[in-house]
């Protein structure tokens, strides 16, 4: 894209802010939290239609077959917000679904991905007379939308073999004009805002409630399509296995948006945001566009696409697995998930309930990392080896690095990688910490034995909101001995970390944690690096009797109120 285009499409990034606001293998679960749903859904009749590719010099257009007529741009068209390669039209059964003044496209468009680089090639081929395929080539990117014969769908792949440098990420956005499709997710309505609060991407709401792209987020692994309504369609977006994605099963990112002007749904390839581990190029990514009658969509065959030419496609032939016959030394209480990762792919299984079993199929053959989640946080680490065609047995593994298993005089919260058992620890994904419906964030003094970790101790610590926290605890004279006193965290920013003083001693200022740079406290995620400090106190430090902790929020960093240095709590303890 070049610089008018550039300028074009943050002048429309402000003027929608203006207006309403700028725009793994295991996938059982799909639900959309906060979505509005219509209660009827009556079926339509798709009119008839012949499959087929047709074309004229701005345009291929392909009848599915099944009502959905679409149109892919060939030629740019002298603005931002329509280049070539974009969906430039979606009509289903009769109905335009396609923002007409903006594509549907990867990133802001096909020509603007790596600097430099503008020119964008689109090219159609009709596959074995019941298949079509358009391949858009962009820099040191490919991108395939496929059709099938009486399938009101659109298949897409998308390859790189360097990452997009313009915006550093990979995204295909959806935009439907709001008025054919308005329902979605509640937390991701821009609609009735009142102004941005958080930069130009979260906002409020008269009532004091708030609102953001972001608060759309599901972890990855507990979402396989999302999309949005009307009263009788609904137009879903499929994922695939994202083994070519970063940041692993529990990754956050935004996936919907309602403006005032369109619904839009947005497949994440990667982002920058909240990210844990570098971006892996080399994969091909494939995820689909569902037409229904507003029903969620089925299981989609996608088997064929080993016959649609794409680039990097790997068949089922050329990949392997991994199982594990149990896991032992888990905490019933918590579901455990196993992963796997290097530097070319990520997979996940969710071990079974009964006895830890698993299978991770359709891996690409390499040596992975594989590691073992309780609930999110890391407790077990080993490697495995997948070739083509066998599945390697990782037999059954005794997790060996539970912090749950160390024996404490008391403990607030679970050793999980999540903060959601404590105050507001339910609601940080879905709204803004100063949202309305948040508790107090400075709760008062925590007592040991008679507080509750979802009532009196704060899911998040600021710098400059709740900078300090108090704990008090009972120690009976045969109790006064050295402790080693843990606090975890699953994310930070800005580089905050908690300092310990108990009674008058005081600790030395810990190390900052590595964590992602961007915010994360404030855009629904809670994910970073889990990272555990370790406090070796003296026995002369307590006292019989009542005993009082300070957990003070630090950093070499500042900021103003939920964009001070912060970080999100896992589990504090003292061992015996």
């Amino acid at each position: 894209m070049n610089t008018r285009k550039l300028c074009s499409f943050w002048l429309s990034c402000l003027l929608l802010s203006l207006l309403a606001g700028c725009g793994g293998s295991d996938s059982s679960k799909s639900a959309q939290t906060g979505s509005t749903v219509p209660s009827a859904l009556p079926p339509q009749a798709a009119p008839a239609s012949t499959f087929g590719l047709s074309s004229d010099t701005n345009f291929y257009t392909v009848d599915t077959g099944a009502g959905l007529v679409f149109k892919i741009r060939r030629l740019d068209n002298g603005v931002s917000t329509q280049s070539a390669g974009d969906i430039a039209s979606l009509i289903y059964n009769g109905v335009q679904y396609q923002d007409q003044s903006r594509g549907s496209q990867v990133n802001s468009g096909f020509d603007y991905l790596y600097t430099g680089v503008s020119a964008v090639t689109v090219n159609a081929d009709v596959i074995n007379t019941d298949y079509i395929r358009i391949t858009v080539q962009a820099g040191n990117l490919t991108h395939y939308y496929l059709a099938k014969n009486g399938s009101p769908h659109i298949y897409m792949g998308t390859y790189f073999t360097s990452e997009p440098n313009t915006l550093n990420l990979v995204r295909y956005i959806v935009r439907v004009p709001v008025g054919a499709l308005p329902f979605g997710p509640g937390p991701s309505d821009l609609r009735n805002t009142t102004g941005a609060i958080e930069s130009s991407d979260i906002f409020g709401m008269a009532n004091g409630e708030t609102r953001s792209k972001h608060y759309s987020n599901m972890r990855l692994k507990d979402w396989s399509y999302i999309g949005g309504t009307s009263s009788s369609v609904g137009l879903w977006m499929v994922r695939d296995n994202n083994e070519g994605g970063s940041g692993g099963p529990f990754f956050r990112s935004l996936l919907n948006q309602i403006t005032s002007t369109n619904q839009e749904i947005t497949y994440i390839v990667n982002y920058g945001e909240n990210q844990t581990e570098a971006y892996r190029p080399g994969i091909l990514n494939t995820y689909t566009l569902v037409f229904t009658n507003g029903s969620a969509p089925g299981t989609l065959d996608t088997s064929w696409f080993a016959n649609m030419g794409m680039t990097a496609y790997v068949p089922a032939s050329a990949r392997g697995a991994v199982a594990g016959t149990a896991i032992f030394g888990r905490d019933t209480n918590f579901g455990y998930t196993v992963g796997f990762s290097n530097a070319t792919a990520q997979y996940w299984a969710t071990a079974n309930a009964s006895d830890g079993s698993f299978n991770s199929p359709n891996m690409i053959p390499g040596t992975y990392t594989m590691k073992i989640y309780k609930n999110e946080l890391a407790v077990d680490t080993s490697t495995v080896t997948v070739s083509a065609g066998n599945t390697y047995n990782a037999g059954a593994i005794t997790i060996a690095g539970d912090p749950s298993s160390s024996t404490a005089l008391w403990r607030i919260g679970d050793w999980d990688g999540s903060p959601a058992e404590f105050l507001n620890g339910d609601k940080v994904t879905t709204m803004h910490p100063s949202d309305v419906r948040m508790s107090s964030w400075v709760p008062g003094t925590f007592v040991v034995g008679t507080s509750t970790a979802a009532a009196n101790f704060p899911a998040y610590q600021w710098k400059a909101v709740n900078g300090t926290y108090t704990i008090k605890f009972n120690l009976t004279a045969s109790q006064i001995a050295d402790h080693t006193l843990r606090v975890g965290i699953t994310t930070a920013y800005a580089g905050g970390r908690p300092k310990a003083q108990m009674n008058t001693w005081v600790s030395a200022n810990p190390a900052a944690s590595t964590q992602p740079s961007s915010r994360t406290l404030t855009v629904g995620s809670y994910r970073g690096n889990n990272t555990m400090y370790s406090f070796a106190i003296p026995a002369s430090a307590f006292v019989v009797g009542e005993n009082i902790l300070t957990l003070t929020a630090i950093s070499g960093s500042s900021g103003t109120t939920y964009l001070s240095p912060g970080y999100s709590y896992d589990a504090v303890d003292l061992l015996q």
